[in-house]
């Protein structure tokens, strides 16, 4: 049986629910997860919107990022899937490199301002939608390995990387609901 305290920990971190990857995917179903990636700057924006310094720099968890960390880090992530889907569909089977998030999360460049990440966003995922809804539905049966997950199909990514963005913010909106920060 889970505690309360394990339980509640278990919400804040994820406050969506685990990432669904089930595959092959329909194609409309397909297309609703490419329009949630297409979305996801867009919400990220707007869930940090009129945040102070103070307020970027509290964790969305115990233990957890800060918020800025937290924007910093989906512009990681998602700049390492659009390279892995490039990969993807131009090699057969090709081996990703993982990376150490949380070295990542450490780095200098993770106290700049948020909005140096959203911009990135924007820009990154107007390519990365573009090639996604440019592909034709055989693309995304395409696979490639990830050393610590094995083997992924391209539309076990698009579910993924979906599913993170609503995630993570949800981080920072389940944290400006908890605080009461308008």
């Amino acid at each position: 049986m889970t505690s309360p305290s394990t339980a509640s920990e278990q919400d804040l971190r994820y406050p969506i629910g685990p990432s669904d990857m089930t595959t092959p995917l329909a194609a409309g179903v397909r297309a609703q997860r490419i329009d949630a990636i297409a979305a996801a700057p867009a919400q990220l924006r707007l869930a940090v919107a009129g945040l102070s310094d103070e307020q970027l720099d509290t964790p969305y968890r115990p233990g957890g990022w800060t918020v800025r960390q937290t924007v910093h880090h989906v512009a990681d992530s998602h700049m390492n899937a659009f390279v892995r889907f490039r990969l993807g569909l131009t090699e057969d089977n090709p081996t990703i490199k993982p990376y150490d998030e949380k070295a990542w999360s450490e780095l200098p460049d993770m106290r700049l301002p948020v909005e140096v990440s959203l911009h990135l966003l924007d820009a990154l995922h107007e390519r990365w939608v573009h090639l996604l809804r440019a592909q034709p539905g055989s693309a995304f049966q395409r696979q490639i390995y990830h050393p610590e997950n094995g083997p992924m199909t391209l539309d076990a990514m698009v579910s993924q990387y979906a599913w993170h963005g609503r995630h993570h913010t949800a981080h920072i909106t389940g944290l400006r609901q908890r605080q009461g920060w308008r």
